[in-house]
């Protein structure tokens, strides 16, 4: 024996994933089986709908499965939810909600609006790594307004984020132009990496967390010799180091007031 340490430590878990907030991010759960004392309701349906996708994914949601999550026919969640259309925005809305009963996230910014999007920002990640089955019908199911992009998706918030913006001191245009970074920095990270975990961005898509088959890895000696340091799941370390790297980006949109297509661009 040489005397040294070997162990090795133990990652702690990512502080936006469940396990590191202790369960904190969930959804209104779907609770038992409708009785004669617990009546089916909207909300009942909605939360039984998410975990349904937690569990099973998306692909295998259908008004008679979820029917019987809550032990009624089918035809009795046409009351609630006309189709599984309908059904399908009311799951994105009621997952975007959980932003509201998120005591992290703050709809104003009252520590500054750097604070403000820290905080929005982990806030969405926190939801989809909750629910990353759900999360990419975040990206896909059209918004109240065809203006809105996900993944806010909610009036209400994109409203707060532009009066944080605006009275921060962006112009409008330069709030505008935050709100399309921010948007797109989280939605092309967040599908990144609920497709790294098995989750399929579309039904044709191969999910990268699915290894494939028949690929003959000795072509490539440097993938297979780096196998260790590319398998690493650093995606929390990623996600805070693009985030701070954004809002940089957005000091110099907001001190100079630089939008896409000025003639220094949208690069300071």
């Amino acid at each position: 024996m040489d005397g040294t340490d070997d162990t090795i430590p133990m990652r702690r878990p990512d502080p936006d994933s469940p396990e590191g907030r202790a369960g904190a991010a969930a959804v209104v759960p779907a609770g038992a089986p409708t009785t004669g004392r617990t009546p089916l309701d909207r909300r009942r349906i909605l939360g039984a709908a998410i975990a349904f996708i937690d569990r099973h994914g998306l692909a295998a949601l259908t008004m008679r499965r979820l029917g019987a999550e809550l032990g009624v026919e089918a035809m009795a969640l046409y009351r609630y939810v006309p189709g599984r259309e309908q059904l399908l925005d009311g799951v994105v809305e009621t997952v975007i909600d959980e932003l509201y009963g998120d005591p992290d996230v703050h709809m104003e910014a009252a520590g500054g609006w750097q604070d403000y999007l820290q905080r929005l920002a982990h806030g969405v990640r926190r939801i989809a790594l909750a629910h990353p089955e759900v999360f990419p019908l975040v990206a896909t199911r059209p918004p109240a307004a065809p203006w809105v992009r996900p993944p806010l998706r909610s009036l209400r918030w994109v409203e707060s984020f532009l009066t944080a913006m605006t009275a921060s001191g962006f112009s409008a245009e330069a709030a505008v132009a935050a709100y399309r970074a921010y948007s797109s920095f989280l939605l092309g990270h967040l599908l990144l990496e609920v497709s790294q975990k098995g989750v399929p961005i579309n039904a044709e898509d191969e999910p990268e967390g699915v290894p494939g088959t028949g690929t003959d890895l000795s072509q490539y000696p440097l993938v297979v010799e780096l196998e260790d340091l590319l398998s690493r799941d650093e995606s929390a370390a990623e996600f805070e180091e693009a985030l701070e790297n954004l809002l940089e980006r957005l000091g110099g949109v907001r001190r100079l007031g630089l939008v896409p297509g000025d003639e220094n661009g949208f690069t300071t």
